[in-house]
């Protein structure tokens, strides 16, 4: 009798993926059926249009269905290697990559490719009725012109150009860096989960939160041990060196935190982690890949598809930040030392920071979190999508998910029309890579009449439920909550029908961070964070004098944080702009001088912060972290006008989401930005936004 085949539910690329039933045995079928399906398509398509005139409808929207079919098959599986990773998964997702970057380079240096988009943009040129307004026409996105534009200068950014052993040569050096990054992710993953802390004597933990002793509890229940265990994971470290009484305790946390994957972490004696040869062999690789593509550095690279002109353009930006800034730091720190009557350490820095926010404005994270509890959060978000855009979020309790803790949600409109879907990640788990981020599952796709509405991904590690109380969120959690369901709503409100412009795809990652930074500002609100708060036990809502407090903490420390941010921005453009490959990355050496130049907190001598910098290491911001604070500055002036308006004007609003957050990559992000504020962006309004006057240097 024949054996029955099981489907693989990778292939299933016309709906929501089978999270529950995607095993790690389905990955590899899955992609090599797909690519070999893409490459037999591709070949009929240019044969096809070899001997015709092509055209957008003819040549390129069959692209763009490949291009979509690919997301569907792979994107699943790199969601789950970041927040449900296991060693099966990680293998097979690690002996995928090469033939997956291999695919990628082979299409993009495919000179017919090339030859091909370049016919159907000379067509565009010369027909105004798709190509008025570099694709924007009647006020309604039209993304054809940017599809061309951008594929173009990817195809030049890909090495198109290039002589046969030249492409060959970035094509391996191409795969070599998407496996790099994996390792590099990995090896941060690991570290953090082969340390842990045990502690018996309950003196030790003064000052710990109810809700992380509860946790440590079950977490050495769980393993037979007496007492608490704490785990590496973001929330347990904010919790330790922000509220322990303990100063040793503060300090074996910080270290643990801060040599993550690096020559001087505590790992147990399990094995090596350390990233410092992969950072090495990451930045020659980059540097050499740019340089075959005619760039003097990565950096330059990195600006081909950004906003910003130049590296010294950006570099002139950060450090005019900085000097406005610095002064404002240094007087912060002298503050803070005053009020503790000592000279800090870094691993001081937080915990006294609480305790004079709270003597200063008599509010602290522990008087606030019992009335933040997730659920409450999440309605009085989606409350402010509603007022702002007449948009309901609703919950769907039948779709398949990766995790017991996922949620699945839909977004329609007054008339029940729905805009698109998104799933919720939120709890830290020891098989979740650390951090928050959105990424898209499903990208908006309207061709031939077949309508695929957009979904994405929202993911944090916020502290888990105990068995006595909710997920109760510190201030600084709802912020970064409201960050990435600004990227959701990016995501989900796009009008634009095509994948490769649709969303966040095609807009320069330098502006990609104004809509998310934009919805920060929300979470301050007195109206909003009284309709989000509401006491866990009680239902009372935050006292309007804790609520008042609050607000007036905002600027606090503003300087600090606008320094910190600004160290990593210019760490991260030199790192890559000043390699030489001769002597090597210097790292620790550069990140010395940097933090000489704009820090003022000193850090100890085994601080390996770089070694765990996926930002910039394993995902999309390499010589691109500046965008934080570029798009900030777009963010807090786009946040002017709704101060000038009124935060709900519906008008303001209405002209937001028209101007930003539908058109995708459809248009150049400083006339998109100028059609909605009526001018060009200023400085002025997050400088005023964070309290800092200016040159204090």
């Amino acid at each position: 009798m024949a054996l029955r085949m099981e489907p693989n539910p990778l292939l299933a690329a016309d709906q929501l993926p089978a999270f529950s039933a995607i095993k790690p045995e389905h990955v590899e079928p899955a992609l090599a059926d797909t690519l070999n399906a893409n490459r037999e398509q591709l070949e009929e398509l240019l044969a096809v249009v070899e001997d015709q005139a092509p055209d957008f409808a003819t040549a390129i929207l069959p692209l763009e269905e490949l291009g979509d079919r690919l997301s569907r098959v792979w994107g699943p599986v790199v969601h789950l290697h970041g927040v449900r990773n296991s060693p099966e998964l990680r293998e097979a997702y690690n002996r995928c990559l090469p033939a997956m970057s291999r695919y990628q380079t082979e299409v993009a240096q495919d000179v017919r490719l090339w030859r091909l988009y370049q016919k159907v943009g000379e067509m565009l040129a010369d027909d105004e009725s798709t190509a008025v307004n570099d694709g924007v026409i009647g006020g309604l996105t039209n993304g054809a012109a940017s599809v061309v534009r951008h594929a173009l200068r990817d195809f030049h950014l890909a090495g198109v150009d290039l002589p046969a052993d030249k492409k060959q040569q970035f094509k391996a050096l191409i795969e070599e860096l998407a496996q790099l990054g994996a390792r590099f992710d990995q090896n941060v993953l690991d570290s953090m989960a082969a340390w842990s802390c045990h502690e018996t004597d309950a003196a030790q933990l003064t000052g710990l939160p109810a809700s992380v002793l509860e946790q440590a509890a079950q977490n050495a229940r769980e393993n037979g041990l007496d007492g608490w265990l704490f785990r590496l994971d973001q929330p347990t470290y904010v919790a330790v060196v922000t509220h322990a009484e303990n100063r040793d305790l503060r300090q074996r946390f910080y270290r643990a935190w801060m040599t993550r994957a690096s020559d001087q972490a505590d790992d147990n004696g399990e094995r090596d982690f350390d990233n410092s040869a992969t950072i090495d062999r990451i930045l020659a690789v980059r540097h050499e890949a740019a340089g075959l593509i005619g760039f003097d550095d990565y950096a330059s690279f990195s600006l081909a598809s950004k906003m910003a002109d130049s590296v010294t353009d950006v570099i002139g930006f950060l450090t005019d930040l900085a000097k406005k800034s610095r002064g404002a730091a240094r007087q912060e720190l002298a503050e803070l030392e005053n009020f503790a009557g000592e000279s800090l350490h870094a691993w001081d820095i937080a915990f006294w920071s609480e305790k004079l926010r709270e003597a200063r404005y008599s509010v602290s994270d522990e008087q606030l979190r019992p009335y933040l509890p997730l659920d409450r959060v999440l309605d009085g978000m989606f409350d402010v999508l509603r007022r702002l855009y007449g948009l309901t979020v609703r919950q769907i309790d039948s779709i398949d998910v990766w995790h017991g803790d996922v949620r699945y949600y839909e977004l329609t409109t007054a008339d029940e029309l729905v805009v698109g879907g998104f799933y919720t990640d939120l709890f830290a788990r020891p098989d979740k890579r650390p951090g928050a981020w959105m990424d898209e599952c499903i990208c908006r796709k309207d061709i031939a009449g077949q309508l695929a509405r957009p979904v994405a991904h929202l993911v944090c590690n916020f502290a888990a439920p105990t068995a006595s109380t909710p997920s109760l969120m510190t201030h600084d959690d709802v912020v970064t909550l409201f960050h990435e369901f600004g990227h959701t709503l990016h995501h989900l409100l796009t009008r634009v029908d095509y994948p490769s412009v649709s969303g966040i795809n095609g807009v320069p990652w330098d502006a990609v961070e104004l809509p998310s930074q934009f919805m920060e500002n929300f979470a301050w609100q007195p109206d909003v964070l009284q309709r989000l708060s509401g006491h866990h036990e009680s239902g009372a809502p935050l006292p309007e004098e804790l609520l008042g407090k609050l607000q007036t903490s905002r600027t606090f420390q503003a300087g600090l944080h606008m320094v910190r941010q600004l160290e990593f921005a210019i760490f991260d453009l030199r790192l890559h702009a000043e390699y030489d490959p001769q002597t090597g990355s210097n790292v620790d050496a550069l990140l010395t001088e940097v933090r000489q130049q704009v820090a003022v907190i000193e850090q100890p001598d085994f601080n390996r912060f770089a070694h765990a910098f996926s930002h910039i290491f394993a995902g999309g911001y390499a010589a691109g972290y500046y965008s934080y604070k570029w798009a900030e500055v777009l963010a807090a002036d786009a946040w002017s006008a709704f101060e000038e308006h009124g935060i709900f004007d519906p008008d303001i609003a209405a002209r937001f989401r028209a101007e930003i957050l539908e058109i995708g990559g459809t248009r150049q992000i400083g006339d998109a930005f100028a059609a909605f504020r009526g001018r060009p962006p200023q400085i002025e309004p997050l400088l005023a936004q964070s309290g800092i006057a200016g040159d204090l240097a």
